[in-house]
């Protein structure tokens, strides 16, 4: 949706939407997406367990919370200041979020859990679509993602002149019921599945994602400055993330000794 508002809106208002949508997601994600995996599956004992029932390591959670952490202050720090050629930095963004995601699909020591994939929606009969309906699928989805954002955007400049809310608080407030919601009930259901690994995968790769791409698009096609509302929420996002990262830290150290 950021890309949405920010390279395609029509004015300054819808721009500040891709901006408050870019924060509200992370923010979203580290508190809410983690706390329902934490109340469903962590609340009465630091005893995760895997489906093979060993101990469920989360160093790979670590690294990507970290990741997450460096990236969005930076981000943060950037919509504060004004400055010149940020875009610049967005181009960075980019860049770092190609070279997680290479590390990720060449890492060979992940403990995710897997789950059979999904037939297509296009091919329900075919158990083996060949790649080129895939390809299909995945482009119709964008195309489908690419409208409804568009559509999502302008009902949100609506509602916040109704409100009589900024632009960027609007965003912050509502967008993440569309974006991010969706990952929470997933992860929701996987928990309840007893596929934890995933749950948690599921949030920490959309918070990296939330934390390059949105960041880039805002850094790229607008000024990039937060509004006051904008930077606390960023702020309650970094001590949320911090907060999750101390608690499973202090858990590999525990199962670790």
């Amino acid at each position: 949706m950021t890309l949405s508002a920010a390279a395609f809106g029509s004015g300054q208002t819808q721009k500040d939407i891709g901006v408050g949508a870019a924060i509200g997601g992370p923010l979203a994600l580290s508190t809410i997406g983690y706390g329902v995996i934490a109340v469903l599956a962590l609340r009465d004992s630091l005893r995760a367990r895997s489906g093979s029932g060993g101990v469920l390591s989360l160093q790979w959670l670590l690294r990507d919370q970290a990741w997450f952490l460096l990236l969005f202050a930076a981000a943060t720090m950037l919509g504060m200041v004004e400055l010149n050629g940020k875009f610049l930095f967005g181009l960075l963004f980019i860049a770092a979020f190609v070279i997680y995601a290479l590390r990720e699909l060449s890492a060979s020591s992940q403990a995710h859990e897997l789950s059979e994939l999904a037939v297509l929606a296009i091919r329900p009969d075919d158990p083996e679509p060949k790649e080129a309906w895939i390809w299909l699928q995945l482009g119709l989805s964008l195309s489908v993602i690419f409208v409804a954002s568009r559509a999502f955007v302008g009902e949100l400049e609506l509602v916040g002149t109704a409100l009589g809310l900024a632009p960027q608080v609007t965003a912050l407030l509502i967008s993440p019921i569309a974006t991010e919601m969706p990952e929470t009930i997933n992860s929701m259901f996987w928990v309840r599945q007893g596929k934890i690994a995933l749950a948690l995968a599921n949030i920490s790769g959309a918070m990296m994602i939330q934390a390059t791409i949105p960041a880039a698009f805002g850094m790229i096609f607008t000024p990039w400055l937060f509004e006051a509302p904008i930077i606390v929420a960023a702020s309650v996002t970094l001590l949320a993330t911090a907060a999750a990262f101390s608690f499973i830290y202090t858990r590999e150290a525990v199962w670790a000794g």
